[in-house]
């Protein structure tokens, strides 16, 4: 995939293409269904596949009091969407400038004149430009101006992803907001299911207070700015992936209550059987199965190794190693 970071880097000889354009947080299932059509009416127009997408969510410059926590960042964002197989993404900076195009020149600029769009693939709700004032009828009526074709791609609910399982909420359609409602929750397994992929964190391992490695248990501490939405307190199992080396784990978020002086919302992964591992100042992936317990504070050391040695056998168990 050829990733363009702003409309300047669109090469001015760009091929027609069929476009679709969103914020695309999580590349969830419904953003997947949108990829696939766009994927199939490129190989079938003969087109370039190519989605838009932001760096931020636009909140974040608009109101950032009312900006939701993304699921991602604009890296793992980008990632996701090549794993897809797309021709390309341009990936636009959500700045004053862009905010402020008017409908008609945001349409012009990016899809028209950068992208020579035939086909563009947009949700029900869609809205652009300056205000979000343009909407499917304007989309419309510009395609019919500038010679694209509107496709709107119909919801995906939970039974289109996994049809075999019952699940709460069944007739809610999968969206982003509903993913971070589910990781709150620390409902880890079906916000992987919505978004089919595991929830993933990835930060660097710095060095933490060493309590893990005197209980027995040496975990790999991830920094505080790590990528992507950590779920809610609790212990999970899970994997841990450096270099391509996928390791199963135990893993703790949160800020430890059986110690005083943790800071909050700390991700810490042991790595099952492997206790002289090296992970310091690597950057790696944790991502999140199944959440098997709640943060407990402990009466004292003993209790609580008899509590990580419990967690263990389950985590052996869920990802059966």
């Amino acid at each position: 995939m050829k990733t363009l970071y702003g409309v300047d880097a669109v090469p001015t000889n760009w091929p027609p293409s069929v476009v679709s354009i969103g914020k695309f947080d999580g590349v969830h299932a419904g953003h997947r269904a949108v990829i696939a059509e766009l994927k199939a009416i490129a190989a079938r127009e003969a087109l370039a596949a190519v989605v838009v997408t932001f760096d931020r969510h636009p909140l974040a410059l608009l109101s950032p009091a009312h900006c939701p926590s993304t699921l991602v960042s604009a890296e793992q964002k980008l990632r996701l969407i090549a794993e897809t197989g797309v021709d390309a993404t341009l990936l636009l900076e959500f700045n004053h400038a862009l905010s402020n195009l008017p409908p008609r020149e945001f349409i012009q600029r990016i899809l028209v004149s950068a992208l020579h769009a035939r086909f563009v693939l947009v949700g029900h709700d869609f809205r652009f430009g300056a205000g979000g004032a343009g909407d499917v009828a304007l989309l419309r009526v510009l395609g019919t101006e500038f010679g694209y074709e509107v496709r709107i791609i119909d919801d995906v609910k939970p039974d289109d992803v996994k049809p075999d399982d019952v699940k709460p909420d069944g007739e809610r359609r999968v969206s982003s907001t509903w993913i971070r409602e589910l990781l709150g929750a620390g409902e880890v397994t079906t916000a992987g299911e919505l978004l089919v992929h595991l929830p993933t964190v990835r930060g660097l391992v710095v060095h933490g207070a060493a309590r893990g490695r005197e209980l027995g248990f040496p975990t790999a501490n991830l920094s505080a700015d790590s990528e992507g939405l950590i779920p809610a307190d609790g212990v999970y199992a899970g994997w841990l992936t450096d270099a391509g080396r996928r390791y199963p784990a135990a893993i703790s978020v949160g800020n430890n209550p059986t110690f005083d002086g943790v800071a909050q919302k700390q991700v810490e992964a042991y790595v099952l059987d492997e206790v002289d591992l090296d992970l310091y100042d690597h950057v790696v992936d944790v991502s999140f199965v199944k959440r098997i317990r709640g943060m407990v504070a402990y009466s004292g050391i003993d209790p609580l190794i008899e509590q990580i040695r419990d967690d263990v056998v389950q985590v052996r168990s869920i990802l059966s190693v």
